[in-house]
């Protein structure tokens, strides 16, 4: 597929109700999510490195065509330097390996105090990454990073190595007069957003606000530039956050309902096509 949409995580007990049916258990959430949506961002990498037996069976719950999305752990990409840390990355994909057709590309994302100085040892591990096996997308978060002669020297040797950029766009949440983020316990940064791709594939992050309609206009732009970058043969994951995220999967539905009307070719969502969606709650 040229075209993949999903959320951040997959086991979230708001969604029962709404994206799962009342009453599934904890358990089946993956089961479900992946006859839904066509991809993760698989935060749960983050946090902690699953072991082979969970890997296998998310391979064996999740039904063709569906991919993960995985993040490095951040005891490899928030401990400093990276270099020292590449047997560690190559171990983590190892270990990923049993998801076969299902593993998308990894992407690592590296903390605000990740400057433009170390740009050498970003190099080093880049280079070190095994891209014909598995794509690698990254995301940079310290500000630096989005001004010249930085810009350019990171877009040079992202797509020197056919490295995807991941495309953070929290505009949204930035955008009205209140602060969704108020209870969110992990805050998404205010950067800028860098409308390219440096790779024959990209990560979008989308920050949506929790009021729908606040998204309208964004969605509206990323509606326009998927389309030119279809054209262009670029394979496009689509990635919808929230700070309540309760409300991610209705959002991200909307964007596929966007891009249907839009005459975008893209693939159908799956979860369109269930006899019997769950009830819809009204983000309005």
């Amino acid at each position: 597929m040229n075209f993949f949409i999903g959320c951040a995580v997959w086991a979230h007990k708001g969604w029962v109700g709404e994206l799962y049916p009342q009453g599934t258990r904890t358990a089946d959430f993956l089961h479900l999510y992946s006859r839904r949506f066509t991809t993760v961002e698989g935060n749960t990498t983050f946090y902690a490195v699953p072991n082979q037996e969970t890997v296998t069976r998310w391979a064996a719950e999740t039904p063709a065509g569906f991919e993960f999305c995985l993040k490095l752990p951040r005891d490899i990409t928030h401990q400093g330097l990276l270099q020292s840390y590449i047997p560690a990355a190559l171990k983590f994909l190892e270990g990923m390996r049993p998801l076969g057709e299902h593993l998308g590309p990894i992407f690592a994302q590296l903390p605000p105090s990740y400057a433009p100085a170390l740009l050498d040892d970003l190099t080093n591990f880049l280079e070190a990454w095994p891209h014909t096996e598995a794509p690698l997308a990254l995301e940079v978060r310290h500000p630096d990073w989005f001004r010249e002669p930085y810009a350019s020297n990171l877009t040079a040797l992202l797509e020197k190595l056919s490295v995807g950029r991941v495309l953070l766009d929290s505009r949204p949440i930035y955008s009205g007069d209140d602060d969704p983020q108020l209870q969110s316990e992990r805050r998404k940064p205010k950067l800028p957003l860098q409308l390219s791709v440096t790779a024959p594939f990209t990560l979008i992050r989308f920050i949506s606000h929790p009021n729908l309609s606040m998204n309208q206009l964004f969605m509206e732009e990323w509606v326009r530039q998927i389309q030119q970058w279809l054209e262009m043969g670029v394979q496009i994951y689509f990635f919808v956050h929230c700070p309540i995220e309760a409300r991610s999967p209705i959002t991200a539905r909307h964007f596929q309902q966007l891009l249907e009307q839009s005459g975008t070719s893209v693939p159908p969502l799956p979860w369109n096509n269930l006899e019997h969606p769950p009830n819809q709650l009204s983000l309005w």
